[in-house]
Parts: structure tokens; C-alpha cells; sequence
């Protein structure tokens, strides 16, 4: 629409400077060190909210960190969209290997790096302006409610808690994310999946202090050593997760299915080379979109114990620990899973060492309608700004409410991502087009006309 493409035109570097002053706030959920930057940038949410147009905001507190609501209801008689994202960020460690300041935001190549740029402040920030475009110019075809939370990046614990509390003040037709991405702004595409999460945390334990690795190695379990012997004996010799009835309700992909899932643009040299890789890792017999996308894994996250400091000090440490998640697809559950998965990582412990298993947080892997009003409206939406029809495609990430979503609220998902898949998320040097923030705010307000129309 032309009133559209005006006002846009009008505001888009006003639209530019308020995210990256969003994106200067370090709002990381995961250390207690910025608890008073993630209260302030749910402040800074709120007054963004109002100053786009909505009725009314509001900070809720949780036991963790707050959520953002705010909403518009023009008329009780049209379709509402619930839009959801986050404004908590990821750490930004290891900091040696950022070009610039993690929470510094700059613009290069068209490329804006910060942390949160693309998840999810810059695809959050997208609806919000969206929002903005569409009140200003008198063009709200539908209500529209935020929920902006501050824990995804820490399992959303609380959050489930508001749902429960809040399902009145939260009803809606559907729930609108931005917090996935497409293949390509030439190959646009929306997700239909996610897969779910079970995050854990192992702790090997050997002898009561650490010891002279000289005086007592070899005679004593070294912690670190029986770790890796644990942890390299959970993939078998294709790559094959090894815990007992770990796919047990896993479904094999149709010969149809698997055919239609390949047919996505994908260049195998291009993404190697991208990532400096000579070779894909995988299990065996799976295409790499299959298994990122369709295949449950199990990775290593994070591990550590002994010396780690400058110089050498021959130590056997008297523990060993390590961060694993795992991924889920369609009928695994998280809690299932890690029970799976602490029985057996608990039982190939030998006897020299104890082992703890803490599970942290966890989510359900969803697969999204494609025949519903809303995909179609989403699709539509795709095809108007993109002038060409969006590619269907599965998420290899997990974004745990959306489970939650349709139990608590009995409400489904559309997945409209425009982050890229090598936008660096949780990695340094994370990055958002420019131009993919701007076409998401053309295209957010299109879903909105074609869901009310097709509404109808």
C-alpha cells in the first residue's frame, strides 16, 4: 500500500537508530550481573510500545526477569494477533572474538553487528515498528497484543506461569514469532517446525581435592578423562545416538516428504566454505537439511575442569563437567528424554568416579499448519513484498513457549522469520541486514490485512 511505502520512507532511519539504541543495552538474561540492564530494557520495550501507538503497556513482573505487554484493540469484532518475541540477548563471551563491541552496535556492508541484532531484538523490534506504521496511518486491520519476554534465553521458565495467570488478557487468534529464519532473501521461506530442547549439565567427580598428576596419574581416575570417554561413547560409529530407546518415537520422513524437504535451494560447497569446513558431520544416511531440521542430535556445549590458565600446572582435577543439549523432533518430550538420558549417562559411569546429572530447562519440538488462514495469510504476506511464493521449511532451533502456546492457549504459531541462518546467533559477531529489518517491517503489516480479510 502506498500510505505504506510513505510512511516508511518518511521514518526508516529514525526506525534504524531506535533499534540500535535497543541493541546497546546489554540485557543478558543468563548472568545475574545485568539484571538491572534486562529491567531496563523491558522499560525501553514499554516506552516503545506506547510511543508506536498501542493503548496501553505494562511492565509484569515474574520471579525472573519481566515480561512486556502491551496492546491496541480497535474493534472486539476483528481477528487478534497475539505477537510474541524476547529482549533478552545471549552472553556475549568470548569477547576477544568480536570485530566491535558486542553491545556497541555497528553498521557495515549493510550488516548491523551486535548482540541481539537478529535474535531478537532486530525481528521483535520489526513488529513493533510494523505496529507503529500501521497505527499512524490509521490501517490496523486487526487487534494486536505484545507479550516481549526477558528469560528465552534461559529456558522461559516463567513465562508459563504468566500464560496460565493471564489466558483472558491473552486471547487472540493466533500468534505471530519473528525469532526463525528464512533461507535467503532470494529464496524466501517460512518455517513450519521447530525442534524442542532437553539442556543438560554433567558433573564428573574423582578424587576429594586435585591431585600431582605425576605422584598419582595412573593410579587414579582422572575426572576429565572418563568425561570425554563418556561423552564420545553417546555417538556410535555413524553418529548414531547410543541411549536406549533414545528413538523410539521418532518418525522416518516419507520418501515424499524427504524428496520435497531437499528440493530447498542449497548449496553444499557454499556452506562449507562459509564455515570454513571441508566436510559435513552427521548421522549417516541423512542429508544435512535432514538433520538439521528433521533429526533429533545430542552436542557438547560447553566442558571444563582442571587448569586452564596460562603457563602449565600438572594437575588431575578432582572433577570434570559439561553442558549437553539435545535436540528433539515430533513425539519426544524433554522431560522423557532427560530421564533417558541421565539413567543412562549415570549407568556407563565406572566405578572410580560419581556422576551428576542436573537437568536445566527444557522444550517441545512443534510442526506448524500449512493449510490454516494464518499460513496462508503469512505466505501471502511473502509473496506481495518478495514477489515470489515462500519456500516451506523446518527449523533446526527450538523456541519452547510455542509448545506452550497451544496447550495453555490453545492457540497455533506462524513462524515469519527474516533473520539468515548465517546471522551468527549465540556466536560473536552476530549480525541483521539492514535490508532484511526493513523488508520485515514492509511485509509484517501485509499478514495483518490478509489474516482479517481472510478472517472473514
Amino acid at each position: 500500500m502506498q500510505v505504506w511505502n510513505d510512511y516508511m520512507l518518511q521514518n526508516k532511519e529514525r526506525f534504524l537508530d531506535e533499534l540500535l539504541d535497543l541493541l546497546r543495552i546489554p540485557s543478558v538474561s543468563a548472568d545475574s550481573a545485568y539484571k538491572a540492564d534486562v529491567a531496563r530494557c523491558a522499560d525501553a520495550v514499554k516506552e516503545n510500545l506506547l510511543k508506536a501507538g498501542v493503548d496501553k503497556a505494562e511492565i509484569c513482573p515474574t520471579d525472573g526477569h519481566p515480561i512486556v505487554y502491551g496492546e491496541k484493540i480497535v474493534d472486539p469484532s476483528l481477528p487478534t494477533v497475539l505477537v510474541y518475541g524476547h529482549y533478552d540477548v545471549q552472553p556475549a563471551d568470548p569477547l576477544e572474538l568480536w570485530h566491535s563491541g558486542p553491545f556497541e552496535p555497528v553498521i557495515k556492508d549493510g550488516k548491523i553487528f551486535a548482540r541481539g541484532a537478529c535474535d531478537d531484538k532486530g525481528q521483535m523490534f520489526m513488529h513493533v515498528k510494523a505496529f507503529e506504521l500501521m497505527a499512524k496511518t490509521d490501517s490496523l486491520a486487526c487487534n494486536v497484543k505484545f507479550m516481549i519476554e526477558g528469560e528465552e534465553e534461559v529456558g522461559s521458565s516463567n513465562l508459563g506461569i504468566f500464560l496460565e495467570k493471564n489466558k483472558g488478557r491473552l486471547k487472540a487468534d493466533i500468534v505471530l514469532v519473528s525469532d526463525t529464519s528464512m533461507i535467503s532473501m532470494e529464496h524466501p521461506s517460512l518455517e513450519t517446525g521447530l525442534r524442542g530442547l532437553a539442556y543438560m549439565e554433567v558433573e564428573v567427580v574423582g578424587p576429594n581435592r586435585d591431585l600431582h598428576s605425576g605422584v598419582y596419574g595412573g593410579a587414579v581416575a582422572n575426572p576429565i578423562n572418563i568425561l570425554c570417554k563418556m561423552i564420545a561413547s553417546l555417538h556410535d560409529e555413524n553418529n548414531h545416538i547410543t541411549i536406549p530407546t533414545f528413538y523410539d518415537k521418532v518418525d522416518e520422513l516419507t520418501t515424499a516428504e524427504r524428496t520435497a524437504l531437499n528440493t530447498a535451494p542449497f548449496d553444499l560447497k557454499e556452506y562449507q566454505d562459509e564455515l570454513g569446513i571441508k566436510e559435513v558431520w552427521g548421522e549417516k544416511g541423512y542429508t544435512t537439511l535432514e538433520r538439521t531440521g528433521t533429526r533429533p542430535t545430542l552436542d557438547v556445549n560447553g566442558i571444563w575442569g582442571g587448569y586452564t590458565g596460562e603457563g602449565a600446572k600438572t594437575v588431575l582435577p578432582s572433577k570434570a563437567s559439561a553442558k549437553i543439549s539435545m535436540r528433539l523432533v515430533p513425539h519426544q518430550t524433554s522431560d522423557e528424554i532427560s530421564a533417558l538420558f541421565q539413567k543412562h549417562f549415570e549407568s556407563i559411569a565406572p566405578a572410580g568416579v560419581t556422576v551428576k546429572v542436573t537437568a536445566h530447562h527444557g522444550g517441545e519440538p512443534v510442526v506448524t499448519p500449512t493449510d490454516s488462514i494464518a499460513y496462508k495469510a503469512a505466505a501471502k504476506a511473502i509473496q506481495t513484498s518478495f514477489g515470489k511464493d515462500p519456500i516451506p521449511t523446518r527449523g533446526g532451533g527450538s523456541i519452547p513457549i510455542v509448545a506452550l502456546f497451544e496447550s495453555t492457549l490453545g492457540l497455533k504459531t506462524v513462524l515469519m522469520g527474516f533473520g539468515l541462518d548465517n546471522d551468527n546467533i549465540h556466536s560473536p559477531n552476530e549480525k541483521y541486514d539492514v535490508a532484511n529489518y526493513y523488508k520485515g517491517i514492509e511485509t509484517i503489516p501485509y499478514f495483518h490485512k490478509y489474516f482479517a480479510e481472510m478472517s472473514k
